[in-house]
């Protein structure tokens, strides 16, 4: 009963996770510690409430790059993977679709003759 196959897993992250899966690398990663920098040594000089958000998104950026993970990046490749599936599952839905048609039209055929 053994299956070669490997099984995906159903879970990819839980809120547990101690390290997440990187999905930033290269020159991505390098620039977000580069912009994090900046825009956390801006935020500091600008000081107010302006610096402050300046600051926040430097803080980002920059653990973004640091840890080579993004959120924001997983979400949106989610959304990409579920979009896939949804248009496979209307593209058999239409082959169906045509096979249905094409059946229905030899047995409208045979009825005629």
């Amino acid at each position: 009963m053994s299956d070669s196959k490997t099984l995906r897993p159903i879970i990819e992250h839980t809120p547990y996770e101690t390290q997440p899966q990187q999905n930033v690398h290269g020159w991505e990663r390098i620039g977000s510690v580069a912009g994090g920098v900046m825009m956390v040594g801006k935020g500091l000089r600008r000081g107010g409430i302006f610096g402050l958000i300046q600051v926040a998104i430097g803080g980002v950026a920059l653990v973004r790059g640091v840890t080579g993970h993004s959120s924001f990046k997983d979400k949106l490749a989610q959304g990409r993977q579920e979009m896939n599936t949804v248009r496979a599952k209307i593209e058999r839905a239409g082959e169906e679709l045509r096979n249905l048609k094409t059946k229905a039209e030899v047995a409208a055929e045979k009825a005629v003759n």
